[in-house]
């Protein structure tokens, strides 16, 4: 009887000591994080009482329809219980903490590069946008590659005002000037220095790209003729950059680009107006649905994505430029249907 106890006893004190460590197992810490449907803003709207995108100097418009960009929640310092939750949930995903917060970097440094890469995002969507509503901009020389065709003929602030007689309206347009004739080919630059017209003749040289095209030299900024100031607290990154666009050619534009329908997207978008992919796209879907958008603008990069992952009642169109996004909702708001995701 009492060598029967005694088996009993450590059996019953084993079971215990798996169940405190099993239970401690699951409540430790693990090197994930929880990837989960964010906030959307409307960019025609305000966020705690301030415009989102502030224009002035120029008639703006009202649209009361919604230009929703999307944003990814994250949990960090998950249990193990926590995470194996989140593996079999479908409105979560769990990936490696160092996807988010690279090693080696503090949380301050991994804000500090969201927030560089987030006001790259503005300065490229009011480029963007300007340029697609044909709005002339002034083009600025910011930086000349030491031995390059421009060194010694232009220098930091000359500001661009023609090429071979044709004037300057915006970085891209110079690109495509310069880029459109072939390498070795002599080139007539005029420019602004000092209040003081001048122009200057350069012979274009290869870049290093594949295959090689025309180039001078130099890096360019942009003045806009008017200002656009974009606030969003709390938000980084680079991935709102297309809906940032959409909503200043909305406001700059009379009529409306929603018809008054509730849209939501994403996308990263370089100065050309291209669109790019981005992180995130399942939570962004849901996010954006849970707050009631039935059109959802994707990047075409992640359509495969999106289109195994959309929720019911949302529209996903395809986009690959900011012209296109333009086009698809001149579609939607008019009964048409864009290309979707398949």
């Amino acid at each position: 009887m009492t060598a029967v106890s005694r088996r009993t006893l450590t059996l019953l004190l084993s079971s215990l000591l798996a169940l405190v460590l099993l239970l401690g197992s699951l409540v430790a810490t693990v090197p994930y994080v929880a990837l989960g449907p964010g906030p959307t803003f409307n960019t025609l709207g305000q966020d705690g009482g301030t415009e989102v995108i502030d224009i002035q100097g120029h008639e703006v418009f009202p649209d009361t329809g919604h230009l929703d960009l999307t944003t990814v929640g994250v949990r960090a310092r998950l249990s193990l219980g926590e995470a194996l939750l989140g593996w079999v949930r479908r409105d979560e995903a769990i990936v490696p903490r160092d996807l988010v917060f690279p090693p080696g970097q503090t949380n301050a440094q991994v804000d500090a590069e969201n927030t560089r890469q987030m006001v790259e995002s503005q300065d490229a969507a009011t480029t963007a946008a300007l340029t697609q509503l044909h709005i002339p901009l002034t083009v600025v020389v910011a930086g000349v590659t030491a031995g390059s065709p421009a060194s010694g003929a232009l220098r930091d602030g000359d500001v661009l005002t023609f090429v071979d007689g044709t004037a300057v309206t915006g970085p891209a347009q110079l690109r495509t000037l310069i880029s459109d004739r072939p390498v070795g080919a002599p080139v007539r630059l005029g420019y602004l220095r000092d209040g003081v017209t001048a122009e200057a003749a350069i012979t274009t040289a290869a870049s290093p790209d594949t295959p090689p095209r025309a180039i001078i030299g130099v890096g360019t900024a942009v003045r806009y003729p008017f200002t656009v100031k974009i606030a969003l607290k709390d938000v980084g990154g680079p991935s709102a950059g297309l809906m940032f666009a959409l909503g200043i050619i909305d406001k700059l534009e009379p009529g409306s680009l929603t018809g008054g329908r509730y849209v939501a997207g994403t996308g990263e978008i370089t100065p050309e107006g291209a669109v790019q992919p981005i992180g995130g796209i399942q939570q962004k879907l849901r996010g954006a649905r849970g707050q009631g958008a039935t059109v959802f603008l994707v990047p075409a990069a992640n359509c495969a994505d999106a289109a195994a992952n959309r929720p019911a009642g949302l529209q996903l169109v395809k986009i690959s430029s900011l012209d296109g996004a333009v086009k698809a909702l001149d579609l939607v708001r008019s009964g048409g249907t864009p290309q979707g995701c398949s």
